[in-house]
């Protein structure tokens, strides 16, 4: 299990780090999708920010749990904005859930602590 973590937290890192790096660098199609979201682009920042934080806590000793749930959450948001606004394909943002869903499931045993049952 320890290498099936170890796989999925590179492949998350590598995903989010690089659309955070480029939602905080201002890439023009993130900028685009943004606008059309109809939030503001200070959603595009936080989004980028979230995305980094999260590949950050995947690696980080007993809070593995808090990066998968963060990077799942956000990425729930990001099949609801292709659904609902975006089109045409939430499948990219589904995938990514649930390797983050497989990362949270492998290291769930941190959960209790963060329950205050430990």
């Amino acid at each position: 299990m320890k290498y099936i973590s170890l796989g999925l937290r590179v492949l998350l890192t590598i995903a989010f780090v690089g659309a955070g790096a480029a939602k905080l660098a201002g890439a023009e199609m993130m900028v685009a999708t943004y606008d059309t979201i109809g939030l503001g682009q200070w959603f595009r920042y936080l989004t980028g920010i979230v995305e980094i934080a999260g590949a950050v806590l995947l690696w980080l000793p007993g809070r593995q749990v808090v990066g998968a749930g963060l990077l799942g959450a956000t990425m729930v948001g990001a099949a609801l904005a292709h659904w609902l606004v975006l089109g045409p394909s939430a499948v990219p943002s589904i995938v990514l859930g649930l390797l983050s869903a497989g990362v949270l499931y492998l290291h769930r045993a941190q959960i209790p602590a963060y329950l205050g049952r430990a």
